[in-house]
């Protein structure tokens, strides 16, 4: 047993979406978040400078004490993760993939697509879990433009939000997908605009999140640094940007607490 908390790691506010599944299937487990927000976004970053800021944001999160760390951030897993395992050798490093691999097996059409970053969608570990999972299937992708900076501004509710969604979604309709996998943790607060854009389509929106936290609850127990079943949480939140970005942080962190609440979770 150990109470020490899991450190999660993203450019932004989007790694709260996988702190949100960790929340709610560790209730015991503390967390600390790093959210970068002085350099998000990273997606049109090369390899090598995202490698840099993720490795610096793993250094400062095991200087707070973490058992282990979650890149929540996809595009930082693509860059950066064989580089953080090697440095870290004895700590559990999770990373994300978008999940290709479920939408690949369960299609009905054949066609599925795949909404990230730029940099996600060229890089080695997409296009090989591409290449393994979608034998005889097509995967269509798609940037979602503009869809972090409108996170990082805290206007996912907005019409304005909805619109731009519609502009990169409305396009994949005529496509024959059934499936669209949100290959990005920023993208899931923009969840309820993509599904309003493809209601009635037979088109299934999969994120990655509930996935990354059965894998971390998995580790937990393998290296058995599971919290005690007593243990009180505590969560924390730091930026490498101002004090203002850390509160805002906080404030949407306090946001998904109170809808778990409401959602029974």
């Amino acid at each position: 047993m150990d109470n020490r908390p899991i450190g999660v790691y993203d450019s932004g506010f989007g790694g709260l979406s996988v702190w949100r599944e960790l929340r709610r299937l560790l209730p015991n487990e503390s967390l600390i978040y790093l959210g970068d927000g002085k350099n998000c976004p990273y997606g049109g970053r090369s390899r090598e400078e995202i490698t840099r800021l993720a490795t610096e944001a793993v250094e400062r999160l095991v200087r707070e004490g973490v058992k282990m760390v979650v890149v929540g951030c996809n595009t930082a897993t693509t860059a950066a993760i064989s580089t953080l395992r090697s440095r870290w050798e004895a700590m559990p490093i999770v990373g994300l993939e978008p999940a290709v691999k479920p939408a690949c097996l369960t299609t009905q059409t054949g066609r599925i697509a795949v909404l990230a970053t730029e940099h996600s969608l060229r890089s080695d570990m997409f296009l090989s879990t591409a290449a393994r999972y979608a034998e005889g299937v097509e995967v269509i992708k798609c940037v979602g433009e503009g869809f972090v900076d409108i996170v990082e501004r805290g206007e996912d509710r907005s019409e304005e939000a909805y619109e731009s969604v519609c502009r990169v979604v409305e396009p994949l309709l005529g496509m024959g997908i059934d499936k669209i996998v949100l290959g990005c943790t920023h993208y899931p607060f923009l969840r309820s605009h993509i599904e309003r854009v493809v209601a009635g389509h037979g088109i299934d929106v999969i994120d990655s999140g509930e996935a990354v936290a059965r894998r971390v609850e998995w580790l937990l127990n393998r290296y058995d640094i599971a919290a005690k079943g007593d243990n009180q949480p505590k969560y924390r939140f730091i930026s490498f940007a101002d004090d203002g970005y850390r509160a805002s942080l906080e404030q949407r962190a306090r946001g998904i607490l109170k809808n778990l609440s409401k959602t029974n979770y």
